[in-house]
């Protein structure tokens, strides 16, 4: 028996149609075989809040080990996981093809899929699963919406604290008037003498920046046009990850499959799929295929799939970048988020602003503790902000003016641990993600 795997990791495909896999006393005996191992080697003691919980749980226990360890009260190392994917990818010596077969944040799926069918999800945490509909919503009203979900709104945030269960203090993505997938008749003109014209993609919008943040979208369509990329915007629906972290593994089969087969006529004509924020481009590229492995338009999309900063850095590989790009003054500090490391595709965040001359770029590879919606709710905002501060006080001693993330709502949950250890708000651009950068540093 090997200490760990020298081999590339690999998954297997979800059995979530297998009645075995919502089998309670099955899942009790992979818990207690996967966390007695965990017990045993506690590599990923400083990852997320799971880990730490678990070991409190078995030091605690009357005999110090497993054994002595009611299965009720696995629940909260199981709630504490945000499914980043991280340990499976970066510090579990035991994943397949190790013979001890560990993949924990699919054993956490497999256990809120026994949990979502057997108690259903909780009505608020369905109701925040619903981006698409949540932003369609609130588009005709958004400057209302953006006031009440403010921070420091002491009429409305007591409320969706206590019927929601956000945290009060915690910041919450702002909504656009103008949805970004409404925008296909804006497309900015194509270089044609730029060296990689020819190339076409279609932008898997996500659900964040068709209804939050459309500047991303905005920027990474200037750019690759500027670089000879035809685009064209095509967003059928949410990539399912709010449902995935709910256990609901039946609606995100459905919207796999509704999205690849919209996406495949494009696929067909030649065109790439570029997904806008890292979380949906670990769904299309890598979550969706073990899900319904058959669906061979999946797998297709799959297979064509890129993380946009991948993109751009592969266009600048093969091709060649245009030249024009401007210094950017104060510096920028880039996370690397971790559904972007889940991707196993490297820096490219980093890579790719790397490209702009004589600016000061610094790299942070580290979980900024948001977690999607985990990181804001009451129960786990301070713990979230407690596994970023590593993050936030890198970014505090660098004060960089440009402070960005792959993932949006990591970077905003940055710089309220920033702010928590400035005791003030920092003082940065509002630019959210490193394609926006790209675009500035174009003065597109």
């Amino acid at each position: 028996m090997s200490e760990g795997s020298l081999e590339a990791p690999t998954r297997h495909v979800i059995a979530w149609r297998e009645e075995d896999f919502y089998d309670t006393q099955k899942l009790d005996v992979e818990l207690r075989r996967v966390f007695d191992i965990c017990h045993g080697c506690r590599r990923c003691f400083n990852l997320c809040d799971s880990f730490p919980k678990l070991f409190d749980l078995i030091d605690d226990s009357e005999s110090g080990e497993l054994d002595t360890v009611s299965s009720v009260d696995f629940k909260p190392v199981i709630d504490a996981c945000t499914m980043c994917d991280m340990c499976f990818m970066s510090k579990c010596p035991y994943v397949p093809p190790h013979e001890f077969d560990l993949d924990f944040p699919h054993l956490i799926l497999r256990a809120r899929a026994i949990e979502a069918r057997e108690n259903g999800i909780g009505v608020a945490a369905k109701q925040l699963t619903k981006t698409d509909r949540n932003g369609k919503w609130a588009a005709p009203v958004a400057g209302i919406a953006n006031w009440a979900s403010k921070r420091g709104n002491s009429l409305t945030r007591p409320v969706m604290e206590a019927t929601l269960g956000i945290h009060a203090d915690a910041e919450l993505p702002k909504f656009t008037s103008k949805p970004f997938s409404s925008r296909n008749n804006q497309a900015p003109t194509v270089n044609v003498d730029a060296p990689a014209y020819g190339r076409k993609a279609v932008l898997y919008a996500t659900c964040f920046t068709t209804y939050n943040n459309p500047k991303i979208g905005i920027s990474a369509r200037a750019v690759l046009a500027h670089n000879g990329v035809e685009t064209k915007i095509v967003y059928p629906k949410c990539c399912g990850m709010p449902q995935l972290e709910q256990g609901d593994i039946l609606g995100v089969a459905a919207t796999a499959a509704d999205v690849a087969e919209t996406l495949k006529p494009w696929i067909e004509r030649g065109y790439d799929v570029i997904a806008l924020v890292p979380s949906c481009a670990l769904m299309l590229k890598f979550e969706w295929p073990l899900i319904i492995p058959e669906n061979v338009d999946v797998q297709s999309l799959s297979k064509s799939t890129f993380d946009i900063t991948e993109y751009i850095v592969s266009i600048g590989k093969k091709e060649g970048m245009v030249d024009g790009l401007s210094p950017l003054n104060g510096g920028v500090s880039v996370h690397i988020s971790c559904h972007s490391r889940a991707q196993n595709m490297g820096q490219k965040g980093a890579e790719m602003l790397r490209l702009i001359p004589d600016t000061d770029v610094d790299v942070i590879e580290r979980c900024s503790g948001h977690g999607g919606s985990w990181g804001i709710m009451i129960d786990n905002f301070d713990v979230a902000l407690k596994i970023g501060k590593p993050v936030a006080r890198k970014v505090a001693e660098k004060a960089a003016r440009h402070i960005v993330s792959e993932c949006p709502l990591a970077r905003e949950h940055i710089l309220q641990g920033v702010e928590r250890i400035n005791e003030k708000p920092a003082d940065v651009s509002q630019v959210q993600h490193p394609i926006q950068l790209l675009a500035l540093a174009y003065d597109l």
